[in-house]
């Protein structure tokens, strides 16, 4: 089978480059073969992606155009990679001034590669339904996800790209009410009204037809909305969705292993996995379990949310995980990223940096080997720590949470994976308590 295959591949990988991980007998600085740019079929596309992505959300934030580009000079003239992802409203956090700046990074980086565009796989993101993000579109309406919505985001898209078209074209989070970011259990009081997911595939065929886009797919979606758009599209013969971009990682696992794995099987409705966040915002490199965590760490920039994570399940999640890895002779960072690139499930895995070092450190994480002994430690860990966010009024959740509506103290992150409280998505603009979970969910 495809997983069995892939599986098998980077075993192969991994004894291939036990010995030098940094290149072959006749190294000239870059990788070979089927290493980090070793091509892995998405889901049912013809797009051939490297089991790496580089994800560029702090570009023109956290990263200056300059430093974004560096950084995808490396990614891919150095270590191989074809595949990069961007959304609409990158950088993170999204702000009027800012938005769209990750696009021109990437634009400056296509412009001095003339005749090569088709040597990338570009992937962007539609923003779904959210209340409080009123400069994406030129009316200054909401975003949803509908035809009107999907192509005006396009080609906007393609002209801060400066490309003709995106490889694959992703619903960011959904136009429904789901519980995501960190919210653990489906509110049935939040059910709204939503654009039918016949209608959103049809806004996509449009721009698909229009050869703006070759492939679509969805983020942060469900089991049922994987399932139900794989059934519209091959019941109206509509695009079929070829990947779903979800958090995953040593500390994030269930959401997706509990469901999505099987939804998203070669089996049934093969849908490659995107995981971003293996790292959980740089929580599962342990700095944060340092004796005195870096002054500009990402939780330190935002009041009280390093004495939460402290105090968290998570924290001793990571401290247990930080065991194992020195027991193997690993660092974390090692680890958690060895865990990601080797499941079969995993399509590609998204990484993220903000200097070329980290970069660096965490594409070379690729050619870790990680024995069976590790991912049984790794697995007697997560028997006591399923998903230990959850376990306390702390929870990791992807970027988006603070990135689909105005920053504030709560969410504020420019980090995927920060710590945050229970932000949701699409719920209704009633004003509620200060803390509370609905008051949360009002700043998106």
């Amino acid at each position: 089978t495809m997983d069995a295959a892939r599986f098998g591949r980077r075993a192969r990988r991994r004894e291939r480059h036990a010995a030098d991980r940094r290149g072959t007998d006749d190294d000239d600085g870059a990788y070979h073969d089927d290493e980090a740019n070793s091509a892995v079929k998405l889901g049912t596309s013809e797009l051939e992606v490297s089991e790496v992505c580089l994800g560029t959300m702090t570009f023109g934030k956290q990263n200056t155009l300059d430093e974004g580009v560096a950084q995808l000079d490396e990614a891919f003239d150095t270590y191989g990679l074809n595949f990069l992802d961007t959304a609409e409203m990158y950088p993170v956090p999204t702000e009027a001034h800012t938005q769209g700046a990750t696009d021109r990074t990437i634009a400056a980086w296509l412009a001095k590669r003339p005749g090569r565009r088709s040597d990338v796989v570009l992937a962007s993101k539609v923003c779904g339904a959210s209340e409080r993000i009123t400069w994406i579109r030129d009316d200054g309406r909401t975003p949803r996800v509908t035809r009107e919505d999907i192509v005006e985001s396009v080609d906007k898209s393609l002209d801060r790209l400066g490309t003709d078209y995106i490889d694959l074209l992703q619903i960011h989070w959904p136009d429904r009410y789901v519980p995501l970011f960190g919210s653990d259990a489906y509110d049935l009081a939040q059910e709204r009204e939503a654009v039918p997911f016949d209608e959103q595939l049809r806004g996509l065929q449009d721009v698909v037809a229009a050869g703006k886009v070759r492939y679509v797919g969805v983020s942060n979606e469900t089991p049922y909305g994987v399932c139900k758009f794989v059934e519209a599209a091959d019941r109206e013969g509509l695009p079929r969705i070829c990947s779903i971009q979800n958090s995953y990682s040593l500390i994030v696992r269930s959401d997706f292993e509990n469901g999505l794995t099987e939804a998203c099987s070669p089996r049934h409705c093969d849908v490659g996995l995107l995981a971003y966040s293996p790292l959980a915002g740089g929580i599962l490199t342990n700095k944060y379990n340092a004796a005195t965590p870096p002054e500009n760490a990402r939780l330190n920039l935002f009041p009280g949310f390093m004495d939460r994570y402290l105090s968290s399940r998570a924290s001793e999640a990571v401290a247990k995980y930080n065991d194992v890895a020195e027991k193997h002779g690993l660092s974390l960072t090692q680890l958690a990223l060895a865990f990601c690139y080797t499941r079969p499930f995993v399509a590609s895995t998204i990484i993220g940096a903000t200097t070329l070092d980290q970069l660096r450190e965490n594409l070379d994480a690729f050619f870790v080997d990680l024995p069976d002994a590790a991912l049984h430690d790794i697995n007697a860990v997560y028997k006591t720590y399923r998903d230990p966010s959850k376990s306390s009024s702390l929870v990791l959740v992807g970027v988006d949470c603070c990135a689909v509506g105005r920053p504030h103290t709560r969410c504020g992150s420019a980090a995927v994976g920060l710590l945050s409280p229970l932000p949701q998505l699409g719920s209704g603009a009633v004003s509620s308590p200060p803390g509370s979970r609905r008051d949360a969910a009002e700043h998106i």
